[in-house]
């Protein structure tokens, strides 16, 4: 960690660091270490039971907002895409790192981590740089201290074969985002060809990094949530916007004071200090999906991306970040894409990827199509000739304009190729009535690292307590949706009477809250002392035990995580009602004892 991150996690008050964390992880089942018997390979991570359970309630939470809420429509597309994909998106030219290499112990690095304690920002600079700030602080190899070599750039894409052959070159997706713009015409047609319109994926990435680390922090695969709003680019507005003007964000605005400031995303409008109103709809939504998820307000930040390290697709980015024991931490990037994507794979495909607006009134214009030449075609091609000459006269203005007209171009006709030369056409113009206008739609991406996102939530969660004895004992402050459990079910003892009303307890729990997706763990080992402090260390918000008065008169204790104190019910309570205070709407037990007048003990 570098002496800022250091001098700001003096003051974060949070209990937790990376190794308390992953101790915790790899001890509870929530993270391993990937291929650990075989030795491991950096990079890589499994979840664990819990972990796998963390990871899929807080997508539920993300699906509740954009697929429920907003009614984004989601896909889900192949990992492995071609490589005419990456071409047009740009990721084969763009995509890279600057790596160095030590001349002494031949080890790999990347260049803009080793510059992480000269410079606020290195991942913004470029080779030149980026080179400087290395050679003026004498940075040598941090394994062996031996001289680092020039900077190269290195694509992080990891490169594959589709087939049998070399011949069809393919790569893993970095990003899901692709896959939303090469369906954009099938999305637009399930949308009835109507602007403004959401997609969203949720799948894995892979990025080829040059020196993972920071545990799950920077990874090689990895988890991603990501949403593609396609907008008219004449229009930015949101007609919800109304509903999340007054949210207060804090915002580190690229600006030369790199002030953080705390204000309303009304007044950043008003200020023009975010000039898409769509993106600060998208971010308002970010900063409530992570908070209901754990993180924390007060350790929660968006910073506008400098001009230099925008990436190569984006007109305006705002990333949202975490304040950790490693510093501040990207967890979300809300991205304005502009048209790029859509015109790049337009150009690349020669599909029309445009949408269309109804003009107010019809208008009259004139427009460019070909004539084939027959005196050409007829001879050369003879029994194809009219085919070629239909396809050639069929193609759209917007089609011409892709195309190499004065050295010729490939035309493909009922699954053949042929040559198409200047003197095989000429051009006319045509008078046309239009009454609509096609465009390329504009993108706002809203990007979330899930991976990154929960390892912040744990850091978040964490408290860690010592009571009367010398033994500390650790509490994960999940919000009761996020947690692995929700609830367990204990025998006080494990006595043949006990454990037989406990599982039918626990049935009878399972079957009046069928549906909800709440999890139970049932536990006989150990005191009762240890069961409750393990589901405390998972962040398991509710405990029932039953205990030897519960043969007597059916009343058993419902025990609250973070008081740690308790009730008595029986099944007969309102069970229900009890979940959807203490689970569903975060409450506390003290508010259901007065509301429902259950004596705390």
């Amino acid at each position: 960690m570098n002496q800022s991150a250091v001098e700001e996690c003096k003051n974060t008050k949070l209990d937790a660091d990376q190794k308390e964390i992953m101790s915790l992880c790899r001890r509870r089942g929530i993270l391993y270490p990937s291929y650990e018997i075989y030795g491991g390979v950096a990079g890589f991570f499994d979840w664990g039971p819990l972990g796998t359970r963390l990871k899929e309630n807080f997508i539920k939470l993300w699906r509740e907002v954009y697929i429920e809420g907003e009614e984004f429509y989601e896909i889900d597309c192949p990992n492995i895409s071609p490589e005419s994909v990456f071409q047009a998106s740009g990721h084969l030219d763009e995509f890279t790192d600057f790596m160095t290499k030590c001349s002494k112990c031949g080890q790999f690095f990347r260049a803009d981590h080793l510059a992480e304690e000269h410079h606020k920002n290195p991942d913004a600079l470029d080779a030149a740089e980026l080179k400087s700030v290395l050679d003026d602080n004498n940075i040598r190899c941090p394994l062996c201290k031996g001289e680092l070599g020039d900077l190269y750039p290195f694509n992080l894409m990891f490169r594959t074969n589709i087939g049998p052959t070399s011949d069809r070159i393919g790569y893993l997706r970095p990003e899901t985002a692709q896959g939303m713009f090469l369906n954009f015409k099938n999305l637009l047609f399930h949308h009835r060809t109507d602007l403004p319109f959401g997609a969203v994926q949720i799948g894995k990435g892979f990025r080829n990094e040059i020196s993972p680390r920071q545990g799950v922090i920077r990874v090689r695969e990895f988890n991603m949530a990501e949403v593609e709003y396609f907008i008219d680019p004449e229009n930015t507005s949101h007609d919800r916007f109304s509903e999340v003007k007054d949210t207060v964000v804090t915002l580190l605005q690229d600006t030369p004071e790199k002030r953080t400031i705390q204000i309303t995303l009304g007044e950043a409008m008003e200020n023009n200090i975010i000039t898409n109103q769509i993106l600060a709809y998208f971010i308002a939504k970010t900063q409530s999906i992570l908070v209901r998820g754990g993180i924390r307000p007060e350790f929660l930040r968006f910073r506008q991306h400098e001009e230099h390290e925008m990436a190569h697709y984006a007109e305006d980015c705002w990333d949202a970040e975490s304040l950790t024991s490693f510093g501040w931490i990207e967890i979300v990037g809300i991205a304005d894409r502009s048209c790029y994507d859509l015109e790049r794979h337009m150009e690349f495909s020669k599909e029309d990827l445009r949408a269309q607006r109804k003009l107010e009134q019809t208008v009259k214009k004139r427009e460019k199509y070909m004539e084939p030449n027959m005196s050409v075609l007829g001879p050369l091609f003879k029994g194809e000739a009219g085919k070629i000459s239909n396809e050639l006269s069929q193609l759209e203005p917007h089609e011409i304009e892709n195309l190499d007209i004065d050295r010729g171009f490939e035309l493909e006709v009922d699954g053949s190729t042929f040559n198409i030369e200047p003197k095989m056409f000429n051009f006319i113009e045509r008078e046309v009535e239009v009454s609509v206008e096609k465009f390329i739609p504009r993108v706002v991406e809203p990007s979330y690292g899930v991976d990154r996102i929960l390892y912040c939530i744990m850091e978040h969660s964490m408290e860690k307590r010592i009571d009367d004895g010398p033994e500390e004992f650790r509490i994960m402050h999940f919000p009761p949706l996020i947690a692995p459990y929700q609830y367990a079910v204990f025998p006080l003892m494990k006595k043949e009477g006990l454990t037989k009303e406990s599982k039918g307890i626990l049935e009878e729990i399972k079957r009046r809250t069928i549906g909800r997706g709440y999890i139970p763990f049932y536990d006989v080992s150990g005191s009762i002392g240890r069961r409750y402090s393990r589901m405390d260390e998972v962040g398991t918000p509710l405990c029932f035990t039953i205990d030897y008065r519960t043969l007597e008169d059916g009343t058993f204790t419902l025990r609250e995580r973070d008081s740690r104190s308790q009730i008595r019910i029986t099944l007969e309570s309102d069970i229900e009602g009890i979940f959807e205070m203490l689970v569903e709407n975060g409450g506390s037990l003290e508010e259901l004892a007065e509301s429902q007048g259950y004596e705390i003990i």
